[in-house]
């Protein structure tokens, strides 16, 4: 059977926070019931074209998943159990804001069959945690992660970030070694993106200031700072033992996401409950983005695009290689029917002349150099 993966949209949140642009948000208890009861039609519905598939990953994101009841996400997950194939051994992830998890809900967790988390801390600063507009404290997050590991997770995610308001580069340094003492498997490494129709977007104009209380202005980080960040957190997390294997995220051995790796490798996924996004059998497709509309059942297939060979080669080329260990010329000859230099031939020898790019076992990768400006340089692969 094939492999298939499954993302699982959680929209609510207990407050959206202020740089965030997924499609989330408040809602009454009686909008998530409506919403759950769309979401188990759907596996259903979507299970029709699954029948020949394996299902080796599913991921709960958000929104906060873990804002609703355990039992919510255990029915979600009997109804995938009920309707799909489910390999035994599948990473099964669900993201968590810290205080909104206890013993009690982690354990019925475990029932369930969850077995990987993702905390989203993004600050050990109390501080910054409040400029972002998020609801917990780093304490918060310590009692959180405990309770994680009485419960007995052992694959644990936690994501950080950096170029924040206010943020230095010392304050980054310490959010790193607080993370790293609590000895993740896993951390997701991201800069802040300010991204527009977002509170951030209006505070953070050209003039990148914001005036903290008294009226002192409070620059974002420079770029500089930024690239200070950037090189802390590689050589850091490398110390600790954490291997780079994709652009901003890191893991001990044995410990890489595989959901994610999945979407990198362009593995076959669907994407269920409102916006979500779908790859099957090299065609691209999402969920409506309306909550009417989804909680009526729509399940129609919107902006549904099949691509064509040039397209997956592209995607092909901009996925894998933001993985550390790049793509196979192997498998770019079966997916394909051709050697990868009868299509990317000029590109591959200018970037490795210059020294972004590395052919080795049978595997072409970015350099360390190629992977510091790698969103520039991935532009060379459009056909």
């Amino acid at each position: 059977m094939k492999n298939l993966e499954l993302y699982i949209h959680i929209p609510f949140c207990i407050k959206k926070c202020d740089y965030c642009d997924f499609l989330s948000g408040e809602a009454s208890a009686f909008e998530k019931k409506e919403y759950i009861r769309a979401l188990l039609n759907e596996i259903k519905y979507q299970a029709y074209d699954c029948e020949d598939y394996e299902v080796s990953t599913i991921y709960f994101g958000g929104g906060t998943p873990s804002t609703l009841k355990a039992q919510v996400i255990d029915s979600i997950l009997q109804e995938i159990y009920k309707y799909l194939h489910v390999k035994k051994d599948a990473e099964i992830t669900i993201e968590c804001n810290p205080g909104t998890v206890e013993r009690e809900k982690l354990a019925l967790y475990r029932l369930s069959g969850i077995n990987r988390l993702s905390f989203g801390l993004q600050s050990a600063n109390n501080q910054e945690l409040k400029m972002l507009g998020r609801i917990h404290s780093y304490e918060d997050f310590l009692e959180s992660y405990d309770a994680a590991r009485k419960a007995g997770f052992e694959n644990i995610n936690v994501d950080v970030m950096s170029a924040l308001p206010a943020q230095t580069v010392i304050s980054y340094e310490i959010t790193l070694k607080n993370v790293l003492r609590l000895k993740p498997e896993h951390i997701s490494a991201y800069s802040l993106m300010i991204e527009k129709d977002t509170p951030f977007y209006e505070r953070y104009s050209e003039d990148e200031y914001i005036r903290a209380a008294g009226g002192k202005p409070k620059y974002l980080p420079s770029e500089e700072e930024e690239r200070r960040m950037y090189k802390l957190t590689k050589e850091l997390l490398a110390e600790h033992g954490y291997n780079r294997y994709e652009i901003s995220n890191y893991a001990r051995e044995g410990y890489e996401c595989k959901h994610n790796v999945g979407y990198w490798r362009r593995e076959n996924y669907i994407g269920m409950g409102i916006g979500a996004s779908s790859l099957f059998e090299n065609t691209r497709f999402h969920n409506t983005d309306i909550m009417f509309e989804y909680r009526k059942c729509n399940f129609e297939r919107e902006d549904e695009e099949v691509l064509t060979k040039k397209a997956q080669m592209e995607e092909f080329m901009f996925l894998g290689l933001r993985m550390t260990n790049g793509i196979s010329r192997a498998d770019f000859k079966e997916a394909f029917g051709m050697e990868i230099e009868g299509a990317y031939g000029p590109a591959l020898a200018k970037l490795t002349s210059e020294g972004y790019l590395e052919k080795r076992e049978g595997r072409i990768f970015f350099t360390e150099a190629g992977i510091d400006v790698s969103n520039t340089l991935l532009t060379e692969f459009l056909l």
